[in-house]
């Protein structure tokens, strides 16, 4: 049931704009509250009388029609839980990839921090327009979902991809958002190979591209959640980015974000070694046939994060789950963060993961194997394996990262 649920919908001017009245049919007899905004051009396929009718609300379409001085395209954002943009044209998705605010649809776009579902519909010489394809990337790549559209005969006469996908999937993909336990928690996200400077113009560093990181932020984002990535590598997304470059900084963004998380997930490639005395000039080339670069140990954020939740657990004030406050002044301690690690490894990969495990003290350890190319470093695919707390393992066969994400979020949240 979706009751309490705040939804909005926004139409766009194709000749789909009519199927969204089924639409908020479906959602309205689930309980939900729904609002629509439609573009000036969505109207000569749909009434405002309809929709209002069908909502039980009134029709955004102006920008300054304002209201109880109340600007429309900031209320809009702050008073809804999703918003669904169907049929959303080649126009419009164009617009939104480039941040233009050119109608009241548009403007809220630009305003929302939750979840966004698009469902294109659009003729298939359009929906096949590089530019579109380069779009419809970009707004993936930023935390929207994309419901691509189906093949079939199209009203403009041709057959082809083209078709509004069935309003069954977007009501699922937005119930299923709407409803699910993994949904306004806050996470903490760790993502890219830390780097640590020999001198101003050299580092060490590893591989890592971040993407299996940006992949589990963008994941837990899509469900409705608090999402800080902290990342050492360039990133636009609508969440919260904090930008790191070495591990010392990566632990001490991380620790300041501890007390408010309800997950923490290290899934950055984080240094085991600095170098101890880092030159504050570019070390000139000499005669000799080496060089020697004495190294030190990183801190171990993982390790430390872990020790930190046992402390707050064996603390005084500590609570049983079962318990909402602490006898000391009533203050509530919150005591059930669940903290994820990562592990990769080119050999003996479960062996090495289980000692890893022992020695960290996470609740769940994520295995993946980078000898392996199809899977590795730099790939959009991953595989990997849970390790939790109570010894059961879960293998999930290889799969995009954005798929792998969405499955261990499915996993810690059990």
């Amino acid at each position: 049931m979706l009751s309490g649920k705040n939804i909005l919908i926004g139409i766009c001017g194709g000749i789909a704009a009519y199927k969204i009245c089924e639409l908020i049919r479906m959602f309205k007899r689930k309980g939900a509250n729904v609002r629509v905004v439609c573009t000036p051009n969505a109207l000569n396929f749909v009434t405002k009388l309809t929709l209002r009718n069908l909502s039980q609300n009134e029709v955004g379409v102006e920008e300054f029609d304002i209201p109880d001085f109340k600007p429309e395209h900031i209320s809009y954002a702050d008073e809804t839980d999703i918003m669904i943009i169907a049929p959303a044209t080649a126009n419009t998705i164009s617009k939104i990839a480039s941040g233009i605010c050119d109608n009241l649809l548009t403007s809220i776009v630009c305003a929302f921090k939750k979840p966004v579902i698009i469902a294109p519909a659009m003729n298939c010489n359009m929906w096949e327009n590089p530019a579109i394809q380069e779009n419809l990337k970009k707004l993936s790549s930023r935390g929207y979902k994309i419901l691509a559209p189906e093949s079939g005969y199209l009203a403009c006469g041709y057959e082809g991809k083209g078709r509004l996908c069935s309003l069954e999937k977007i009501y699922d993909e937005a119930a299923a958002i709407l409803t699910s336990k993994n949904r306004g928690k806050k996470y903490v996200i760790t993502a890219g190979g830390t780097i640590e400077d020999i001198d101003p113009v050299r580092y060490i560093s590893n591989y890592s591209s971040g993407k299996m990181g940006i992949a589990l932020a963008d994941e837990a984002y899509r469900c409705g959640n608090n999402v800080t990535l902290i990342t050492t590598v360039d990133v636009a997304r609508p969440y919260k980015i904090i930008k790191v470059k070495s591990a010392i900084e990566m632990q001490q963004t991380v620790n300041s974000e501890f007390e408010a998380a309800d997950f923490i997930i290290m899934a950055a490639a984080v240094a085991d070694y600095r170098v101890k005395n880092k030159s504050g000039q570019k070390i000139k080339k000499t005669n000799d046939d080496t060089l020697t670069l004495e190294l030190v140990k990183n801190p171990d954020i993982l390790k430390g994060l872990c020790e930190r939740k046992r402390e707050e657990l064996l603390s005084p004030e500590a609570i049983l789950p079962e318990n909402k406050f602490s006898a000391k002044e009533g203050k509530q301690v919150q005591n059930d963060k669940i903290i994820v690690g990562f592990c990769a490894e080119s050999e003996n990969l479960l062996a090495n993961a289980k000692e890893k495990f022992q020695k960290k003290g996470c609740d769940y350890l994520i295995a993946n194997d980078i000898s392996r190319k199809d899977i590795g470093f730099s790939s959009d695919y991953n595989e990997v394996t849970i390790i939790k707390k109570n010894g059961e393992m879960t293998k999930l066969e290889r799969a995009s990262k954005t798929e792998i994400a969405r499955e261990i979020l499915k996993v810690i949240n059990e």
